[in-house]
């Protein structure tokens, strides 16, 4: 009896492990993709070349 309550408790341990795994993940890429359209938003100045790295 012991041995099925200690199985129902780690499978519903292991159950909440991967749903909070899966919640930061989503958690995360949510924010990658917000930073990435803040930085999208920005207006781009044009790129002066470098000293030293004209081409011939």
């Amino acid at each position: 009896m012991l041995s099925i309550i200690l199985t129902w408790i780690g499978a519903i341990l292991g159950i909440a492990v991967l749903l909070a795994m899966a919640f930061g993940a989503f958690v995360l890429d949510f924010d990658d993709t917000r930073g990435r359209r803040e930085r999208d938003q920005q207006p781009q100045r044009p790129q002066q070349p470098r000293r030293g790295c004209e081409q011939r």
